[in-house]
This record gives structure tokens, sequence and C-alpha cells, in this order.
């Protein structure tokens, strides 16, 4: 069952994509079969890319969600930058450190008295690009020099 947030970026997803003329496919499988499901689905279906959310699964499979990914030679991202680490070919998100210092100095504010309630709701303005141009190579990608002068990391 989908989360009221999960729902709400599923349909975010779907406009974004269909004003690029993409048609994006979901997956949701019960966490005890994950890996088994994502490769029959990937096998069957065949899909032009893959974007790997932050979930607990794929945390704890960032290595072989990569490793299936470039077996299907299927480009792959996540927000988090150890996918791309791990052999993903792309992370775009958040900065990790900017977002943990954010985080440390709201329970500062917290624990000197302030009311979580009155503090105000924040995004994050530092976002951490990283690509992995071993794994390019193995899917036959050229990255352009212009995206790679953008990246905050590039992993040989």
């Amino acid at each position: 069952m989908l989360s009221q947030w999960s729902t709400i970026l599923r349909h975010q997803a779907q406009a974004e994509a269909g004003a690029l003329g993409l048609t994006p496919q979901f997956l949701e499988v019960p966490a005890s079969s994950r890996l088994e499901q994502l490769v029959a689905t990937i096998t069957q279906t065949r899909p032009d890319a893959l974007y790997m959310r932050g979930d607990i699964f794929t945390t704890a499979h960032e290595r072989e969600v990569a490793d299936l990914a470039a077996t299907h030679r299927l480009p792959s991202i996540s927000y988090r930058p150890t996918y791309a680490r791990a052999g993903g070919l792309m992370s775009y998100g958040p900065n990790p450190v900017d977002l943990a210092w954010r985080a440390a100095t709201l329970v500062d504010k917290i624990l000197k008295g302030a009311k979580p309630a009155d503090l105000p709701v924040e995004r994050p303005t530092k976002f951490h690009l990283v690509i992995n141009l071993k794994t390019a190579k193995v899917l036959g990608i050229t990255m352009p020099p212009s995206l790679l002068l953008l990246a905050d990391e590039v992993i040989q």
C-alpha cells in the first residue's frame, strides 16, 4: 500500500513524465520478494531506464540493484549519492551533508526551547550530482562535458 507521500510523488512523476512524452512504470512488491520481483519485472517489461527511490529496500540493496540495471543495460538513477557510488549511473538529490546540518540546527533550536510547531518548514537548497563514468562506459553512454562540469562528484 502506498503512503500519502508516495501517492503524491507518483502523481507528480506521472505528470512530469507525461510532459516529456514518457510513460513511467511503478513497481510495488512485497518486501519478501522485492529483488526477485524486480528482476522479473525488468525482464518482462524491458524499461528504458530505472529510477530507484530511497526506501529501506533500495538502500539495503543498492549494489544488487545497480548490478541488475547494468546487466539489463538500463541507465539507472537515484537521489542517494551512495547509489551512484555502488554502481548506478547517476544520483541527483538534496545534499545529504547539508540536510544533516540543517537537521542539527533545528534540533539545537528545539533543545534551547523553541517549539517545533513554530519552526519553519524548509526545502533543500543544496543538491548533489554524482556521475559514475565506469557505469556509463559499460552502458555505452557518453556523458556530455557540460553535465560532467556540473557534477559534484565524477567516478572514474
